[in-house]
């Protein structure tokens, strides 16, 4: 059992402090959600070649194919919802403040109902300007009805629309933000990430000495931190969380 939230008295009035969540979460994540994760054994890398499809060299070879590619991939991610380990995540925040970082580029977080949610390798129903993915000024945020960009399409500054995606090799603009959030965190939950992809990996080296660290994963994962391990998947395992941080506390 946790105490998660502390209560301040000033003349008679009653202060919550919320204590702070970060989550970071990973392609087991949506995998439960029914998506293909790249790395697994059928994944999606097994289609294309991934150089060709997630590289700054493969975009500037051939962004036809990139473009076609990502559409196809955002036509799948509409096709599922989030599972009830998405559901918890978002509920949690009904009890504490919660940032959810993600290596994932779906939006089921969000669709879920997380309000705070850092990407930390791009997003997939966002394109971009190809000379600077970063400029803001240049971002679309493409629907349901509308998720898929046409060959040739220009942003404003006359540049090819590029996924908003972070390719193989390039920096990844929100590590800071997710490092800052980590080293403030009061609890940190890990699920369905195996901590062998950098630099997402290494945010748990930010945790502040005595935190808990919460791993929800059905396979063996070494990360040379100690961690409170449930084996089990993305649901399942945060409804066991979710009872020791809210249910029992």
């Amino acid at each position: 059992m946790i105490n998660v939230n502390l209560v301040f008295y000033h003349n008679d009035l009653a202060f919550y402090i919320m204590k702070k969540i970060v989550v970071l979460t990973g392609a087991g994540m949506s995998a439960e959600s029914g998506l293909r994760t790249f790395r697994d054994a059928n994944g999606l890398w097994e289609d294309y070649p991934v150089m060709k499809v997630a590289s700054h060299e493969g975009w500037l070879d051939n962004p036809d194919l990139v473009t076609e590619f990502y559409n196809k991939m955002r036509g799948k991610v509409l096709d599922v919802q989030p599972n009830e380990g998405h559901r918890l995540v978002a509920k949690l925040e009904e009890h504490y403040n919660v940032t959810v970082v993600t290596q994932n580029v779906d939006d089921l977080h969000e669709r879920a109902g997380s309000s705070k949610v850092i990407h930390l390798h791009g997003e997939l129903m966002k394109v971009c300007s190809s000379y600077n993915t970063e400029d803001t000024r240049y971002w679309q945020t493409l629907t349901a009805k509308n998720y898929k960009v046409e060959l040739g399409t220009k942003a404003g500054d006359g540049s090819l629309l590029r996924p908003y995606i972070v390719f193989f090799g390039e920096p990844v603009p929100r590590m800071e933000d997710a490092i800052d959030e980590t080293y403030d965190a009061d609890l940190f939950i890990v699920i369905g990430s195996s901590l062998v992809v950098y630099p997402a990996a290494g945010l748990v080296r930010y945790v502040k000495k005595g935190v808990p660290i919460y791993l929800i994963d059905p396979n063996d994962v070494n990360s040379g931190i100690s961690m409170h391990h449930i084996k089990k998947g993305a649901s399942e395992g945060m409804k066991e969380l979710y009872q020791i941080l809210v249910d029992n506390k």
